[in-house]
């Protein structure tokens, strides 16, 4: 049987403890193959997998009631009402108990053999640098949302200056004590490597291939977020420019 998610904190002092955060709507059939890769992936280190059932009308929750039953180290919740992936984002990292946080979609176009070349290299890269962000390659959407995502980084990066090519990756680690001092809006979750330089930190990258999802279709559009995003950019510039200096703290005793 699996070890439980504290036995392996225990039995693997010095590494880095993770959970694994899956947002997920309507993804009843996905979802068990996805975690059995996330559990494959992560063999040897101490994790835990919190999926946030999004207000799902297909199942989803039984689902993985039923995993969770053979599964110890996986911890579902369920909004009961749909919120958004930003939300479900932000409840899974306020549930977290890992020190880092690795966040994954739920959909399985992200593969999760990634979750390890993250964590090394966020752990690689030292204190000083509190994300570490998947950057797609091999993009397997349809041509109109691939243009529409290559036009929005674009503008993303003239304008916060990020230097990530893919901001909407869903493959990211994140140490959990600055996911926290993060300011929270909708969307948020698209301009993670923009917020963490705002906190003084770096972001490290590393390509992954994008793969096809098995079941069911994207549960998001093209051009009904295009304004509001266009709007969320502008705010987190305005963030960024409103934090004009980073404290360095040190204890005096």
């Amino acid at each position: 049987m699996t070890q439980s998610y504290l036995e392996g904190l225990a039995a693997n002092k010095g590494t880095l403890a993770v959970t694994v955060v899956v947002p997920a709507k309507d993804e009843a059939a996905n979802l068990p193959i996805l975690l059995d890769e996330i559990e494959t992936a992560l063999e040897g280190r101490s994790f835990e997998v919190i999926v946030i059932d999004d207000g799902s009308s297909d199942g989803t929750d039984i689902v993985l009631q039923d995993y969770a039953a053979t599964h110890d180290w996986l911890r579902p919740i369920r909004h009961e009402k749909s919120c958004g992936q930003s939300c479900a984002v932000r409840t899974g990292l306020q549930h977290a108990r890992g020190d880092v946080v690795a966040t994954i979609d739920g959909d399985g176009e992200n593969n999760p053999a990634y979750i390890p070349d993250l964590l090394d290299a966020l752990q690689a890269a030292g204190p000083a640098v509190a994300l570490a962000a998947g950057q797609r390659l091999g993009r397997k959407a349809s041509l109109a949302k691939r243009y529409a995502s290559k036009f929005a980084n674009k503008l993303r990066g003239a304008i916060l200056r990020d230097n990530t090519r893919d901001s909407g990756c869903g493959l990211k680690a994140l140490r959990r004590e600055v996911f926290l001092q993060l300011p929270y809006f909708d969307s948020w979750h698209r301009f993670l490597p923009a917020l963490v330089i705002r906190e003084g930190y770096g972001v490290t990258h590393i390509d992954v291939q994008d793969r096809q999802r098995r079941h069911g279709t994207s549960k998001y559009g093209i051009f009904d977020r295009a304004l509001v995003g266009i709007l969320d950019l502008f705010g987190v510039w305005w963030l960024r420019r409103r934090r004009k200096k980073i404290p360095e703290v040190r204890p005096l005793t």
